[in-house]
């Protein structure tokens, strides 16, 4: 049955985030930032990690709370590696951190072949999978992991949530050979934590076998879910605990003391990693019948789509048509929800919400 969307100008939609985040504190150039990216998120379908989670970790964890420092400056932290950073974000803006991290990170390979930026004392950067992307379309390999804000995620085999939603994000410059680059992004729990918060919004239930209440029982009920389980059992939980542990020898805290605000010693803050490879950096030159280095891309790509498997999806290729449709459209599309949730944060930053009415729809 198609679904109403709301359709909202980029630029509008990037003006009020702006101003939401100029009105609680942050600099004109982390507010853009933040705008730049909510906007990528959401013009990909990334809706559970748009503006209105960005804003709402803010409210909860961030410039409120003291877990992010509108105005901070990140500090690089003296390394003896030459294709790689280290930096102390001192709960700088996500969003602006990440961006930044991923332009040294691609520097860096330019030089070296591969780069690599570590950062603790983080505030969350939201969708990893837009970073990663925007690398790949700049034409690079790109990796980013992080620990998350909260322990929300029961261990294989656990009762009791000790790690983190904890995402993996991987981008390959695949443009050329098939159209839109191919990025593999999720979280190691069975869904985003913000996945639950928008089916409480929009009255809707969790899929089976996702989330427990707090009496550990397995819910589908996405107002009863207080913590997730990771997916694929102990695979998800491996994948998840590489993020604890690159966060370990970075400086990171302990996953169930972030997101608080206790003085007790411990660090409370997350923290990210960055890699990305210059493909000339992996070439070994030696590709069959004579291809170059993407036409050999694509023939892979090819042989894996072929022998039947030509209606299988390739990874970005649903964000890839995302963006396609927000661009048919001319902007991008919210559920009345969704715009209603941005009426509130107009009204926090004295502004006047957008009309329902006077907005474009679309049925999808």
């Amino acid at each position: 049955m198609p679904e109403t969307w709301y359709v909202v100008p980029p630029a509008v939609h990037n003006d009020l985030v702006e101003k939401a985040y100029r009105h609680r504190g942050y600099d004109a150039q982390e507010a853009a930032e933040a705008a730049r990216f909510c906007e990528s998120a959401s013009r990909h379908g990334i809706r559970t990690h748009n503006a209105l989670k960005g804003l709402h970790l803010d409210h909860l964890f961030g410039s409120t709370t003291g877990g992010c420092v509108p105005k901070a400056e990140i500090k690089e932290v003296p390394t003896r590696f030459k294709a790689a950073k280290v930096w102390d974000a001192q709960k700088k803006l996500g969003q602006s951190v990440a961006y930044r991290a991923m332009d040294a990170a691609i520097k860096l390979a330019d030089e070296y072949g591969v780069g690599t930026v570590s950062v603790d004392n983080c505030f969350h950067y939201l969708w990893g999978g837009g970073y990663v992307m925007e690398a790949a379309q700049r034409g690079y390999i790109a990796y980013t992991c992080c620990t998350a804000m909260l322990a929300e995620v029961v261990p294989f085999g656990g009762k009791t949530p000790t790690l983190g939603t904890n995402p993996h994000s991987w981008a390959f410059p695949t443009t050329q050979a098939i159209g839109f680059p191919i990025v593999i992004d999720w979280a190691t729990s069975t869904v985003a934590m913000g996945r639950v918060q928008q089916l409480q919004r929009e009255g809707k239930a969790l899929p089976p076998g996702v989330a427990v209440d707090a009496e550990g029982n397995v819910t589908t009920d996405a107002n009863k879910a207080v913590a997730l389980l990771p997916f694929g059992a102990h695979k998800g939980y491996g994948l998840g605990l590489i993020d604890e542990i690159v966060g370990a020898f970075v400086g990171g805290s302990l996953p169930t003391l972030r997101g608080k605000t206790k003085d007790d010693g411990e660090k409370h803050a997350p923290v990210f990693f960055f890699q990305v490879i210059h493909p000339d950096a992996m070439s070994g030159g030696a590709f069959a019948k004579g291809r170059t280095q993407q036409e050999n891309v694509k023939a892979v790509l090819q042989d894996i789509l072929g022998h039947g498997n030509e209606k299988c999806l390739l990874p970005g290729q649903i964000e890839a048509e995302a963006a396609a449709l927000c661009a048919k459209h001319g902007g991008l599309l919210f559920s009345k929800a969704e715009v209603e949730a941005f009426g509130e944060i107009a009204r926090e930053a004295g502004e006047t919400p957008w009309n329902l009415e006077q907005l474009k729809t679309v049925s999808i």
